[in-house]
């Protein structure tokens, strides 16, 4: 689900400087944990020796070696499984799967026999939708002169206007900073796009335009209308014709099901969380309606199906912030194609001062759409999903970094949340760029 956190489980939605500091206090410990699992379980059972890499950067190999290690002492433990694939100059170095795709059946009982996870399995990666979807076709339109990102949004959107509203650009809604509300169940209100369009706009805004980055699902939903707006295509259509099958992508789809699609990683047990959300304000959010006003939650183990109830019950499962289904393997081409500027395969698909633009930091530290992680060296970017799904591109290193989980498919812990990956993430993250445990 693209809910608008940055980490994981514990960690409140509402953001303040003490929720920062114990974010990481909670990081660290975490790391040690899972170093410690690993010291202690040594070779996990099951384990199966990871692929060679190439024997002319060795530290590199040990560091993947490591991550493994560490992936595979996580499973079971903080996650069913996992899939995880390095490239280096464009070409992928290692690819692994870890444990299950899913643990349980429809109605929510334990499988005999788990379903493996293998490489080639589909992920739905909730908000890392918001940069392999519709921050690549915001781009994509910038690129053909189409949309400009100074431009008001009611350039683009008629009707969204009003004395706040108007002073609302597409940069702001790229970096997280129009002010919008950061989640709501919108579906409480709205069944279809233009119904869930005309809730966005109506609504008041959080906070002033441009004072901070607050990070909104509604604002990259207000993306994706754009990007349909401008292209005259729904989103997932304009992304497949013009990008994802140009550049041979055949596993990256919303709605994956319907395309015949069958091997998933499973998410979740219905949508436990986001009602958890609606009824408990202590969760971190505000809805200030009637919870009881709405009754449609999912019951039943989702695979193949998104995750995010704004996204499936709102816009039919193709909305810009979250529906994406992929694998790591069209994850790593994307990646590369923002590493090298635009280009991948010999064909320059997004002018280099385009992609440069939007890889720029931004007052806010960050880029449009992209987080730019501090632990990474200059230049390095990379974005979550709630669902467990992790991307990363160190253009430094010429690296590109998959790591997907299926986090939700563990279930919550007595409070309610899901396991928190966001340390996991990190550590392999840093062990592949070989930048060791602090900076």
């Amino acid at each position: 689900m693209g809910v608008p956190a940055q980490g994981y489980g514990q960690v409140s939605r509402i953001t303040s400087r003490k929720s920062t500091a114990l974010r990481r206090r909670m990081k660290n410990q975490q790391f040690l944990l899972i170093a410690f699992l690993v010291l202690v379980t040594g070779s996990c059972s099951g384990y199966v020796p990871p692929p060679s890499t190439p024997a002319a950067d060795p530290a590199r190999a040990a560091g993947i070696a490591s991550a493994d290690s560490l992936i595979d002492a996580a499973v079971g433990k903080l996650i069913p499984g996992a899939v995880f694939l390095v490239a280096k100059d464009g070409r992928v170095v290692h690819e692994r799967a870890f444990g299950y795709a899913q643990l349980n059946d429809y109605e929510g009982r334990r499988l005999a026999a788990p379903r493996p996870m293998r490489a080639s399995t589909m992920f739905d990666l909730a908000s890392v939708s918001k940069v392999m979807a519709t921050t690549m076709g915001t781009m994509l339109l910038v690129d053909r002169g189409k949309i400009e990102l100074d431009a008001p949004v009611y350039r683009y959107l008629p009707d969204f206007r009003g004395p706040h509203l108007d002073s609302i650009t597409v940069r702001h809604l790229l970096s997280h900073s129009a002010g919008l509300v950061q989640w709501q169940p919108l579906y409480y209100h709205a069944s279809n796009i233009a119904q869930t369009y005309a809730v966005i706009r109506d609504m008041p805004l959080e906070w002033g335009v441009g004072d901070a980055r607050h990070y909104s699902d509604l604002g990259f939903m207000l993306l994706g209308y754009i990007v349909e707006r401008v292209s005259g295509q729904r989103l997932d259509s304009f992304l497949e014709q013009n990008l994802y099958r140009p550049l041979g992508l055949r596993s990256t789809t919303f709605n994956a099901k319907s395309h015949g699609f069958t091997d998933f990683a499973a998410t979740e047990q219905g949508n436990v969380y986001e009602k958890h959300m609606v009824y408990d304000s202590t969760f971190g959010y505000r809805y200030r309606g009637d919870a009881t006003a709405w009754n449609g939650w999912r019951q039943y183990v989702l695979n193949g199906e998104v995750d995010d109830g704004n996204s499936y019950y709102a816009n039919g499962g193709v909305a810009g912030h979250a529906g994406l289904f992929s694998t790591a393997a069209d994850l790593r081409v994307l990646l590369d194609l923002l590493s090298n500027r635009g280009s991948y395969g010999g064909r320059q698909y997004i002018r280099s001062e385009v992609v440069d633009t939007f890889l720029t930091r931004d007052k806010y530290e960050n880029y449009l759409g992209w987080q730019a992680p501090t632990y990474l060296p200059a230049g390095s970017f990379s974005h979550t999903g709630f669902t467990g799904t992790f991307v990363a591109g160190i253009p430094q290193y010429r690296l590109s970094i998959v790591l997907l989980t299926n986090r939700q498919n563990m279930g919550t812990d007595a409070r309610g949340y899901f396991p928190d990956v966001g340390p996991l993430q990190q550590a392999v993250t840093r062990l592949i760029a070989n930048v060791g445990p602090s900076r």
